[in-house]
């Protein structure tokens, strides 16, 4: 087996917001998304049409969200289960400082920027579904 890629599929309740959400915050960009009616794919969110999953891309990271009855409906052991996670999405980034300073006015969950034990400068931070993200610089 080889694994080419992973990309994190979130489970979020509107996909409006959170596609909003990640490219104000991290520079995602839209690559695609499905409306409701799941008869095709569009490059930009439409204002008269609620979608049930997007792709987003930022360098080489990627990410899925998907609305959470859909979510449900295809990851069946999902089911019972809150939005959110007990795992962080580690993200090594160049330029933390910047994106630190520019979040913190934002009124988001985040934590102190802070130098680690294993040569990382780094900072948590919760998104507006509950997921934590975290981003890191290599120390100099």
């Amino acid at each position: 087996m080889k694994i080419s890629k992973l990309s994190p599929n979130f489970e979020v309740s509107d996909i409006r917001k959170t596609v909003l959400f990640y490219s104000e915050n991290f520079g995602f960009k839209l690559v695609m998304a499905v409306p409701e009616t799941q008869d095709g794919v569009d490059q930009i969110l439409f204002e008269d049409k609620e979608y049930v999953y997007a792709m987003m891309q930022q360098g080489a990271a990627e990410i899925m969200i998907q609305r959470s009855d859909n979510f449900k409906t295809d990851v069946v052991f999902s089911e019972g289960m809150p939005i959110g996670a007990s795992v962080s999405f580690y993200m090594e980034i160049e330029g933390i400082e910047n994106l630190y300073q520019s979040l913190q006015n934002k009124n988001l969950e985040i934590t102190e920027l802070k130098k680690t034990w294993y040569g990382m400068h780094e900072f948590y931070l919760k998104d507006l579904n509950g997921y934590i993200l975290s981003f890191a610089e290599k120390l100099e």
